[in-house]
């Protein structure tokens, strides 16, 4: 017997000895389900609140340490999970959103192109984190385990929990485990691989929201530097959204793609070589009076300023700027494009036109930022001794969390592990036209990472690219490439077919 199945027959000496587990272990599916609700699992709070047997799957929730918090609130990690019938071996830990609070079905959706998780096999589990809340509603950070709960500690107590929900239910361990999120998510994933370094086989980051008191400081600066351009209400307040017409960022996105377009040898309308992209806002500035073919000197000033991202009053970058992308004049559903101003996740948006980025800056650097926040750490050597894998994916037009701060950070994971051996591990793809986490009027938002961080895991098979579609370009293709690379058309074949394209730098 190998080592692999030693420890197998181990942890189940020890779940047999779990009350409640013989009953299920002896039961047909459905009984089998129905038992988990006596599960129990020593030193742990958890509670198994529902155990129903569906067409597909074995469908579970519970709480980890339920209690009422000082401010009378109810606290604990709830926690669903699918346990399909199809069962590959394989575990999946849903990531968030926002600041969570809500518990959302454990699917295993993002980022998994045409086929969740849960539809191929994957047992998944999602959480609310540790409190219960809807939208931006922060209030929970006032309790300390629950806040600690938001910022990193869900990952942890929530995954070693699911696992033994996982082997109790199919009577034997998961054989690999990943972690796949967006946004919060995605920030949550790194925290996998950071603070949890054994727990997970691979890991799929997407959009981190990494130093978000920081990402909300740079979207401030860039509606701050649009206001030097807008026209005053009677109080006297900058109107944003006038500060560019419809038709000035249509203006501004033509010459954009004018200058950009084609860096990938193929013109249409989509912008791959970011890297070469260098279009300066001030070739469109007016001469003289403002027409409709130029942007006043205001104007292009203002978006020039803005997507430099903003510095510190010795010049210190303080947060990266945001990629010129065909996606920042987008005016459609979700988060608008940082050229249609008037929308903030977090609060109001500033209607002067001066900012104190020195003070912004300190205040930013809260206690928040420093216990949960995932910028900074780039020892991944305990996560990448056992054979872990790390993919990150980011939309280039991302309103929210500039897509130069994940590069910023991967460069510098690069930087402290050498870059040769960061390519043994990790991956990085740029997605042009996307926004937050999927979403764009000219975007390929539709791909599957999933497969990408499976294959990687247990075939040694490095993505060297990943298709993409999307319905925003029905019939279109491409290869999105592993950063620093872009795909780039052969000159021959069919310019909306992938295949035609290869990843160069």
């Amino acid at each position: 017997m190998d080592n692999k199945n030693i420890r197998a027959a181990a942890a189940m000496l020890v779940l047999a000895g779990l009350p409640g587990f013989a009953q299920a272990a002896g039961a047909v599916a459905h009984n089998a389900c129905t038992a988990l609700t006596a599960l129990k699992i020593p030193g742990s709070t958890m509670v198994i609140s529902k155990a129903s047997a569906g067409p597909t799957a074995c469908n579970v929730e519970g709480v980890i340490d339920a209690r009422t918090g000082r401010d009378g609130k109810a606290y604990g990690l709830r926690f669903a999970m699918a346990l399909p019938d199809n069962w590959n071996g394989r575990f999946l830990f849903q990531g968030g959103g926002g600041l969570n609070g809500s518990l959302n079905p454990p699917l295993g959706a993002q980022a998994a192109g045409d086929t969740s998780a849960v539809a191929r096999g994957f047992a998944v589990v999602s959480t609310d984190s540790g409190h219960q809340g809807a939208g931006f509603d922060g209030s929970f950070l006032a309790d300390q385990e629950a806040a600690l709960n938001f910022l990193y500690q869900s990952v942890g107590k929530v995954t070693v929990v699911a696992k033994q929900v996982v082997a109790a239910h199919y009577r034997r361990q998961a054989d690999h485990s990943y972690f796949v999120g967006c946004s919060t998510g995605g920030r949550e994933a790194m925290i996998a691989t950071q603070r949890y370094p054994d727990l997970f086989d691979g890991v799929v980051a997407g959009a981190p929201a990494m130093r978000t008191n920081y990402s909300n400081l740079a979207t401030r600066w860039i509606t701050t530097s649009l206001n030097t351009a807008a026209p005053k209400d009677a109080q006297g307040k900058s109107q944003t959204r006038l500060a560019l017409s419809t038709s000035d960022r249509k203006l501004f996105m033509d010459a954009v793609l004018k200058s950009c377009d084609a860096l990938d040898g193929a013109k249409d309308g989509m912008i791959f070589n970011t890297r070469a992209c260098a279009f300066d806002p001030m070739t469109l500035a007016c001469p003289g009076a403002k027409t409709d073919s130029c942007l006043s000197p205001a104007q292009a000033t203002a978006i020039k300023q803005g997507f430099a991202g903003p510095k510190s009053s010795r010049g210190r970058q303080v947060y990266p700027g945001f990629l010129y992308d065909t996606g920042i004049t987008a005016e459609g559903a979700g988060i608008p494009g940082l050229l249609v101003t008037g929308f903030s996740p977090e609060g109001d948006n500033p209607t002067g036109t001066t900012m104190d980025i020195d003070a912004a800056a300190a205040e930013a650097h809260d206690g928040r930022s420093m216990a949960g926040d995932t910028n900074a750490w780039t020892n991944l050597s305990g996560f990448t001794a056992h054979g872990g894998k790390l993919i990150f994916y980011h939309g280039n037009s991302d309103p929210w969390f500039s897509a130069l701060e994940t590069v910023r950070y991967y460069e510098q994971m690069a930087r402290d592990n050498g870059p040769a051996a960061v390519q043994d591990w990790s991956r990085l793809f740029l997605v042009p036209g996307m926004g937050h986490c999927r979403g764009g009027e000219a975007a390929l938002d539709q791909f599957d990472m999933v497969d990408a961080i499976v294959n990687w895991v247990e075939k040694q098979q490095a993505p060297a690219a990943v298709v993409a579609t999307g319905t925003a370009l029905p019939g279109r293709s491409r290869p999105l490439c592993p950063y620093p690379q872009h795909p780039h058309y052969t000159g021959n074949g069919d310019i909306e077919q992938a295949a035609n394209f290869r990843c160069t730098e």
